[in-house]
This record gives structure tokens, C-alpha cells and sequence, in this order.
């Protein structure tokens, strides 16, 4: 006779079954305070355990059958018990029924030890059955074009990235398309995530969740957003500050995730530079946004959503050219060349200077302080530039208001870019 299955009389296996109730308990306690749900706390308890000793049982006899069939058991048990008690006005219960099926096979992942991916599925599962009345609210806030632009960012991510040739060409062997798709996928995505969050917060939270939401989709769209609309309505200047500076500042915390992302040996350089820029410039618009005491009327800025096909196609194009012109300027005269070309490509983006001296750092054609130099000259390129636009097109009152926060990032980079440079 064959003992294995009781050796240890299989109290070696309950820490898996504690795991199991923890997982259950979990997600039934997000069901029990749904009114329509008709399974709680107990039963999905008790079918994650189910799913457990399936996997137990499966597992020793060597017949993955057991493991199908127990879905099939609570499939129809779960469905027989929503039939049974129907009503056409009330939840249809769905959403439950797919959540007891989900338990049940997070309680065979415990088993056969995925117990760390199980819980963070239990968690995720839980959270998106709680937030329910939220994510409806962010389908009904999103427009058709807004899914639209979703579906080609996935088309860009899922289509067009893994076909691209991942192989250097061109002079300098510079130019590599899967590499340079990565980067419009990275850049969209970034800039989609603020664009969707702008969309749903709309004007509920205020001043600095536009600012910093704004700079994530487009600094200079917000900028330009803001002063027009200071233009046009002068009471809303204070608004019209904080938001420009927050914008602003979030170019900096963008360009360091970016960084993060594609070249974290740069990191040790640059985050000093646009570490010391972002505190002063917070330490202005934390001042400017004390002098915000009447709230004023919020102003959702007009940006164009950044995953359109056009856009996607504008930034990679742009990519290349300052690709190519960077690693020829920098053969051809040293690292001043690609100085002067992040000074001039600046002036209306960072990032594909940004990306384009990462990618050379890469390939070993760029020493890490030399891009983290013309990184830093871009920014200061790009905030001249935007400083301009405030000018010109807000009015001189305003840039005035504005010039002290977005000088002062200036100064904090340019201070810690010298250090870095004596160090």
C-alpha cells in the first residue's frame, strides 16, 4: 500500500491552505458589502481552498483532470445559484461568478508554488471589484477618440514594434528602428498615462494636479494652454502661475524616469543636476501657490491626445534626425558639436536630445558627463524657450510672476552642472 500521500499526515502543506484562506477571505470580504452579490466571505473562502485541494489532489495522482473538473463543479454551482434567484433588474452577476472562478485557480496556483504571484493577482482582482462605480466613471470620461488613440498606441506597442529589425544601419551605425520604435512606445505611453489622468481628474482636484498632470502630457502645450487663457481671462493669473511652474518642474521628473528607464548608468550624474533644479524651482511655486488663497476658476488646458499615429510618427522621425545629427556632429567636432545640437533641438523637445545622447552613451560614443550635459542644456534651452512663449503670448505681467520659478530651475541646474564638472 502506498503511504506517500499521508507522509507527514500532510501537515507539511498547511502553510499552502493558510495562503489559500487568505486569498479567499480577501476577495470575499470586497463581495460580502455588494448588496447584489450572492456569494461573500465564506464562499470564496471556502472555493480557493476547493481550488488548493485540487491542485493537491491533481497533483499526487498525477491527473490534471481533477484540476478542470473543479472548475466545471464551481462554474455550474455558481451559475445554477444566479438562475435560480433571477432578477432582471438587479445585477446579473456576472462580475461574481467570473471572480469565483478567478479564486479557484489562485487556490491551484498556491499549490503548485505561485503563492507570491497569487497574491498580488488575489490584491489586483480586489481592487478592480472595489473601484467598481470608478472605472465606470473612466469609460463614460473618456471619448471615442480618447479609445481610439488607445487602440493605436496598442498598435504601435503590439503591431509595429515586433516587426521592426532590431539592427544598427546607417552611418556611425546610429540608426536602429526597433530601437527607435522603443522609444516613441516609451515616450507615448509616458505622456498617454498623464493625458488619460488629466481626463478623468478634470477640474475636481486643482491647480497643482493640472500643473503637474499637464507637464507629464506636454510642458510646452500647458505653458502655451495657460498663457493664452491668462490672456484671455486675467483673474485666473495665480492659476496660471502654479500651473506653468508645476508643469514645468514635471520635466524634470519626467526626464529622470525616462533616464531611469533606458539608461539607469547615467542616474549617478544627472539626478543631482535635476535634483537641485527641482528644488528651487518647488521652493517659487510653493510660493506662488500660497498666494492662491481664493480659489480661482479652474481651466482644463486643450492638448491634443499624445498616442495619435501622427504624433507617434512626428516624435520618431524627429528621434532619428537628432540621432544621426548628434552622432555626426559629435565625430566630426567633440562633444561642443552635440552641445550646440541639444541646445537648438531644445527648444522644442527634451526628449529626443535626451534619447538620442543616451542611446550614443550606449554605444560608447558619449562619455556619461558629456550627456548629462547636453541633457541639462537642452532643459535650459527648452526653458528659455517656454519662458518666451509666456512673454509673448501671456503678457509681460505674467511672465514677470512666472521667470522667478522657471529661472530658478535654471540656476539650481546650471550650479550643479558646473559642480559636476570640478568634482
Amino acid at each position: 500500500m502506498d503511504f506517500s500521500f499521508a507522509q507527514g499526515n500532510g501537515l507539511e502543506h498547511l502553510p499552502a491552505f493558510v495562503k489559500s484562506l487568505g486569498i479567499g477571505l480577501l476577495i470575499g470580504l470586497e463581495r460580502e458589502r455588494s448588496p447584489a452579490a450572492k456569494a461573500g466571505l465564506r464562499t470564496f473562502a471556502l472555493v480557493s481552498l476547493f481550488g488548493t485541494i485540487s491542485g493537491l489532489l491533481s497533483d499526487e495522482t498525477k491527473s490534471p483532470w481533477i484540476l478542470f473538473a473543479g472548475v466545471l463543479i464551481v462554474g455550474f454551482m455558481t451559475v445554477a445559484a444566479y438562475l435560480r434567484e433571477r432578477n432582471p433588474e438587479g445585477d446579473p452577476g456576472t462580475t461574481t461568478v467570473a471572480a469565483i472562478i478567478i479564486c479557484y485557480g489562485l487556490g491551484a496556483l498556491v499549490w503548485y508554488g505561485y503563492a507570491t504571484l497569487a497574491v498580488m493577482l488575489a490584491i489586483t482582482t480586489t481592487i478592480l471589484l472595489y473601484y467598481k462605480s470608478e472605472l465606470k466613471g473612466l469609460t463614460q470620461s473618456l471619448t471615442r477618440r480618447d479609445l481610439i488613440s488607445m487602440l493605436q498606441f496598442s498598435v504601435l506597442t503590439f503591431i509595429i514594434l515586433p516587426v521592426l529589425p532590431d539592427r544598427n544601419y546607417g552611418p556611425y551605425l546610429a540608426l536602429n528602428p526597433h530601437q527607435i520604435w522603443l522609444m516613441v512606445v516609451l515616450i507615448s505611453g509616458i505622456s498617454l498615462s498623464g493625458y488619460i489622468a488629466l481626463r478623468i481628474v478634470g477640474e475636481r482636484h486643482g491647480a497643482p494636479l493640472l500643473g503637474l498632470l499637464g507637464g507629464l502630457v506636454s510642458s510646452t502645450a500647458t505653458t502655451l494652454a495657460y498663457a493664452r487663457n491668462n490672456r484671455e481671462n486675467p483673474r485666473i493669473m495665480q492659476l496660471a502661475v502654479v500651473v506653468i511652474l508645476l508643469a514645468n518642474l514635471m520635466v524634470l521628473a519626467r526626464l529622470s524616469v525616462v533616464c531611469a528607464i533606458v539608461s539607469p548608468a547615467i542616474l549617478p550624474i544627472l539626478l543631482p543636476i535635476l535634483g537641485t533644479g527641482l528644488l528651487f524651482g518647488l521652493a517659487s511655486a510653493a510660493y506662488w501657490y500660497g498666494k492662491l488663497l481664493e480659489k480661482s476658476a479652474t481651466v482644463m488646458p486643450r492638448i491634443g491626445n499624445p498616442a495619435e499615429i501622427r504624433a507617434a510618427l512626428g516624435f520618431g522621425l524627429l528621434y532619428a534626425i537628432v540621432l544621426f545629427c548628434s552622432a555626426w556632429i559629435s565625430d566630426y567636432s567633440g562633444s561642443r558639436g552635440l552641445y550646440g545640437v541639444a541646445l537648438i533641438s531644445g527648444l522644442t523637445d527634451v526628449d529626443a536630445i535626451t534619447l538620442s545622447s543616451l542611446r550614443l552613451m550606449s554605444l560608447g560614443k558619449l562619455a556619461s558627463l558629456d550627456a548629462a550635459t547636453a541633457i541639462s542644456l537642452a532643459l535650459l534651452s527648452n526653458i528659455a524657450f517656454k519662458l518666451g512663449l509666456v512673454f509673448f503670448i501671456g503678457g509681460s505681467t505674467l511672465g514677470k510672476r512666472c521667470s522667478g520659478g522657471m529661472l530658478a530651475v535654471a540656476v539650481g541646474v546650471i550650479s550643479a552642472l558646473i559642480l559636476m564638472h570640478y568634482v
